[in-house]
């Protein structure tokens, strides 16, 4: 998989894909994540890839453009499954979709920025509009970089232990059962006796009851229509 992340804040996306996992899927050949610069394709002095308003109001707005330069030139280089406009006002982002999108070869995201980007662009190139969550950040760029984790750690190989993802929460619409690891007694807390007992059915069971009891505790929405 490959995924190109277009923004005006490159700096931000530096760290979360140089370290753990993500670090580890690129040297594997398993994935990579390329960022662009959306000033390196706007023009004048300034590199200027926002305006104000038409009609008015508080905040600037990221012109058609600079946008359209660059999603041209990289739709020249590849051709994309998706391309993903990181907005508040998109679809909110969950465990299905980050399945649906690991099976795609190339992403790319647009980062929204300031009061986000001319209508045009959204008509004119994206496919795909994505929310990470009923609430505003400075920019896309974390989002973004959250998208991409989600969906790369679930590419085959990318895990030391491909079947870790599949017991994350949310792959079987419950929230995961509790975990335990050494000492099997801390300070009179004692780990529950099946988890050691060796029986993997007995195991099996009690995480699935211990699923089912923690999502109905604290996320009972997940449940509806079960």
């Amino acid at each position: 998989m490959r995924i190109d992340i277009v923004t005006v804040v490159p700096g931000l996306l530096e760290g979360p894909f140089s370290h753990s996992i993500l670090k580890r899927a690129e040297e594997k050949g398993l994935a990579s994540v390329k960022v662009h610069n959306l000033r390196d394709y706007a023009t004048g002095k300034q590199k200027q890839v926002d305006d104000y308003a038409f009609g008015g109001g508080a905040g600037m707005v990221m012109m058609i453009e600079p946008i359209a330069r660059c999603l041209e030139h990289l739709q020249q280089q590849r051709t994309y499954d998706e391309i993903i406009y990181m907005t508040p006002d998109g679809k909110t982002f969950d465990q299905q979709m980050a399945n649906e999108l690991s099976l795609k070869g190339n992403l790319l995201i647009l980062c929204g920025h300031y009061k986000g980007v001319d209508e045009r662009v959204r008509e004119k190139f994206i496919t795909r509009e994505i929310s990470i969550g009923d609430f505003v950040l400075s920019g896309g760029e974390l989002a973004a970089a959250v998208v991409a984790d989600a969906v790369i750690r679930l590419i085959p190989g990318v895990l030391n232990d491909e079947t870790s993802a599949l017991t994350d929460s949310f792959q079987d619409g419950l929230l995961a059962p509790p975990v335990y690891t050494r000492p099997a007694e801390y300070e009179g807390m004692k780990v529950p006796e099946v988890l050691l007992s060796g029986h993997q059915a007995n195991i099996e069971t009690w995480r699935f009851e211990a699923s089912v009891r923690r999502t109905k505790e604290r996320r009972p929405d997940l449940l509806e229509g079960k």
